[in-house]
């Protein structure tokens, strides 16, 4: 089969953008987790700490990506990667709209927190399509000895989205005051997320197939059923995609996303400086993650995640230790270490995992192993990070969660065959 065509460069941009809208809808949640734990859980239903039930919150939205990732791989694999991504992101546009407009717990009692829970699911489940399907198509339109830094666009561009939902967030809190933020301040920022998706929607027509899945397409070769076929021929290729994503989540949502509830919710600093912080280690991940990308495609996929999991089980408990320390320099410089951490493994993960599968049922396998490790090791330990901070008191509990991770995917990342060409 003759090497396809690479994509135009409008079509790769417009698809790296679109991680922008994606990740600012979802981690906004969490960035707004001590304002919404006021406004959706205050009642007996949700019991005592509202923040935890949040959190929880949080997770269990998590648990439908492989799901939503699961559905969609199946649909991109056979319709084609267009297909999934217009789809996907209509889904999330409704979910974030419908979130803006819901009654709050001063206005319907608990069944509130159980609406928002219910359309952080549906968010959840879109989520799982939508950035596997944005990966497998930057990874399959770029030039070959460019698709590394071609695909760390994802992670670079869901950051730039991550930095705008903390943007978002610090401004609304920082600007309004407490009752009229409580009331229907909080709003603004979904409403916000929900023009953008609009916008994504909108503009995702004029994207053109991914040329690497039409050719496998024209040919015949497109399996039936793709995840039989990832199952029975590349189930190494899945486990290895899980443990590097398994790597990159928890370095991320404990790294970056968790950090400002963890300074908030241990006295630290308040919401507005937390978040202010988490807007400077944004800026730090945007900065690094192209360069990683480009080192990949230097050196290759191996050494550098080798490298940045060695950081990652030497660094987050010193400098989970410099955040406990509450000096404004201190916290500044360990969550800006921890961005870059996180970016850096990020940004190699994303071209990584997706060439562990070949195209023909690359989302599929995607499903099965790296969203399924984001689920377990994203979704689920802010709320464990939180829990040990609390019920421990200690301090770099959080920092131990990355090292352990660290050292046990280390051996699976050192014999892992290299796919740079």
């Amino acid at each position: 089969m003759t090497p396809p065509t690479p994509l135009d460069r409008r079509s790769l941009v417009l698809a790296a953008l679109s991680t922008v809208v994606e990740w600012y809808d979802f981690t906004l949640f969490l960035y707004m987790a001590t304002v919404l734990s006021r406004v959706f859980f205050a009642g007996s239903l949700w019991g005592g700490d509202a923040v935890l039930t949040a959190l929880l919150g949080f997770a269990v939205a998590y648990l439908m990506r492989p799901i939503g990732a699961v559905a969609f791989g199946h649909l991109g694999d056979r319709r084609g990667r267009r297909t999934t991504l217009l789809a996907s992101m209509a889904l999330m546009s409704a979910a974030m709209l419908a979130t803006a407009c819901l009654p709050t717990a001063a206005q319907a009692g608990s069944l509130a927190g159980v609406l928002l829970l219910g359309l952080r699911c549906v968010m959840g489940f879109a989520v799982g399509g939508e950035y596997t399907g944005v990966v497998a198509y930057l990874l399959e339109g770029a030039r070959a000895d460019r698709r590394g830094f071609v695909t760390s666009m994802a992670a670079a561009t869901s950051e730039i989205g991550g930095l705008l939902a903390a943007g978002a967030a610090a401004l609304t809190v920082s600007l309004m005051p407490p009752d009229l933020l409580d009331a229907w301040g909080w709003r603004l920022p979904f409403l916000l997320g929900a023009a953008l998706a609009g916008a994504i929607l909108l503009a995702r027509a004029a994207m053109a197939e991914s040329p690497e899945f039409a050719a496998n397409r024209q040919a015949g070769t497109l399996p039936e059923r793709p995840l039989r076929h990832v199952l029975s021929r590349h189930r190494a290729g899945v486990l290895r995609g899980f443990a590097i994503s398994a790597l990159g989540s928890i370095t991320y949502y404990v790294g970056i996303t968790y950090v400002p509830v963890y300074l908030t919710a241990t006295g630290r600093l308040g919401e507005a400086e937390a978040l202010q912080l988490a807007t400077v280690a944004a800026l730090a991940v945007i900065v690094v993650t192209p360069f990683v990308g480009l080192l990949s495609d230097r050196v290759g996929r191996r050494p550098v995640l080798v490298g940045l999991a060695v950081l990652a089980a030497a660094m987050p408990w010193p400098l989970f230790r410099l955040l406990a320390g509450a000096s404004p320099h201190g916290a500044m410089a360990g969550a800006v270490l921890l961005a870059m951490l996180a970016g850096g493994v990020s940004a190699v993960g994303a071209v990584a995992t997706a060439e562990q599968v070949p195209a023909q049922a690359r989302l599929s396998g995607l499903a099965l192993g790296a969203t399924s490790a984001t689920a377990l090791f994203g979704g689920l330990t802010p709320w464990l990070a939180q829990v040990l901070t609390t019920r421990t008191a200690a301090p770099a509990a959080p920092g131990v969660m990355i090292a352990l991770v660290a050292l046990c995917v280390l051996p699976v990342l050192w014999r892992l065959p290299e796919a740079r060409r």
